[in-house]
């Protein structure tokens, strides 16, 4: 699989929170780059699972507002770490 550019189909969708759910894939580079996220050595986005007083940062990257979860954080795995990971984030609140 190759993702490339459409010329012209950009277009803006406004959110308060977007999922992205790609498969079970290593996180593609240019996703990471272009959300400014720090990576670790493997390249995932760098986000700490219990970080902060109650873990109020867990999972959050180096973007403020942006957390990683799943495949994108730990890089290729199972799906139910993913949707723990998830559910964690979730119940701190976010």
């Amino acid at each position: 699989m190759r993702f490339a550019e459409v010329a012209g189909s950009e277009f803006e969708v406004p959110a308060e929170m977007v999922l992205l759910a790609m498969g079970f894939v290593a996180p593609v580079a240019s996703v990471v780059q272009s959300f400014g996220v720090e990576t670790d050595p493997r390249g995932n986005a760098r986000a700490p699972v219990d970080d902060g007083p109650r873990g109020q940062r867990a999972y959050a990257t180096s973007v403020p507002n942006v957390f990683a979860a799943g495949d994108m954080r730990r890089g290729q795995s199972l799906i139910v770490w993913a949707i723990r990971e998830g559910r964690q984030l979730r119940a701190g609140g976010r």
